[in-house]
């Protein structure tokens, strides 16, 4: 098991706003993007910001985006597509985005709007 699946996610959080807000990104675009990868609402994913819950918890209570197989590439050097662990691939989901928000990919990118999924190409 990951060390990363017992942190408490309000631990990560305000690293992940730092990242951001660091690269002139805002706490509501961050959370926008927190928002489509785990289909929590604002009340829902401050009660997290803010409380205990570990990485695991919160991507048990989650509901990750179904257009989660379009976020690609590396994080951290590995491929995301191809982590075999479901909550290390959430996780890394997240991380993704979260770093493609701060380089200055435009939020409807970072969201995949407009987007086809993979799948369904073809």
């Amino acid at each position: 098991m990951s060390r990363i699946f017992g942190v408490a996610f309000s631990a990560v959080y305000p690293l992940y706003l730092a990242k951001v807000e660091h690269k002139g990104r805002s706490k509501e675009e961050l959370d926008a993007v927190i928002r489509w990868v785990t289909g929590f609402d604002d009340e829902q994913l401050a009660r997290h910001a803010s409380g205990t819950t570990t990485f695991r918890e919160f991507f048990d209570e989650a509901t990750l985006t179904p257009r989660a197989d379009l976020v690609t590439g590396r994080i951290c050097g590995i491929r995301v597509e191809e982590i075999q662990d479901p909550l290390m691939y959430r996780i890394r989901v997240l991380d993704k985005v979260v770093d493609e928000l701060a380089k200055g990919r435009p939020l409807a990118k970072v969201l995949r709007e407009g987007a086809g999924s993979p799948a369904s190409a073809g």
